[in-house]
């Protein structure tokens, strides 16, 4: 575990969108969402359904985005841990009951999901491109000025300090850069997490 400074250091650095902050995150808590995701649904026999590697990614991207918006004060690795777990719980409550309310067959659909399986055991991305990729793909969705929010937002300023840069209200400055955060997740196609 890191101690305070360099897990401090290491938040800041992915705020700011530093890939191999990025990347190292990826490759140190990938692993353990991937096991909770497969071991909540096997508990809940949606395990056929859904891929764990498309829940993991939905969570980390997720993370990404608030992260990079200064949505999350963590000081210590164990929160980090905290905060991924209630997202993945999270999503995947959501896709539980989305799935219930469109009420699909699980057993039409099973067929669809073994082939989705295949796939994905057949070409595995590796974690420090996984991480890469995410959060190029995210940034391109977002105007210069909204990249140049969430810059500033991840350096630590507060909305106010933007808002004197940038000019314009402080609580519209954040509303801009939330707005811009769920257009680009939902670009993407990613769950919106309720963490």
């Amino acid at each position: 575990m890191m101690d305070a400074s360099r897990f401090a250091t290491f938040i800041s650095r992915i705020r700011a969108g530093d890939e191999q902050a990025a990347a190292a995150l990826v490759q140190h808590y990938e692993p353990l969402i991937r096991r909770m995701v497969r071991l909540k649904l096997r508990r809940q026999g949606l395990s056929r359904l859904f891929d764990s590697m498309d829940v993991c990614q939905s969570v980390l991207a997720s993370f990404f985005q608030r992260a990079s918006a200064g949505q999350y004060d963590l000081q210590r690795p164990e929160q980090l841990i905290r905060l991924l777990v209630t997202m993945t719980r999270n999503q995947l409550i959501s896709k539980g009951r989305r799935q219930c309310s469109q009420r699909r067959d699980h057993r039409r659909l099973a067929s669809a999901a073994r082939l989705n399986e295949v796939a994905a055991s057949q070409s595995s991305p590796s974690q420090k491109i996984a991480g890469r990729e995410i959060l190029e793909r995210f940034q391109q969705r977002l105007s210069s000025e909204e990249k140049q929010l969430a810059a500033l937002r991840a350096l630590g300023l507060d909305w106010q300090a933007i808002a004197s840069r940038l000019g314009g209200a402080a609580q519209a400055r954040r509303v801009q850069l939330t707005r811009a955060m769920e257009r680009a997740a939902q670009g993407l196609g990613l769950e919106k997490s309720h963490a």
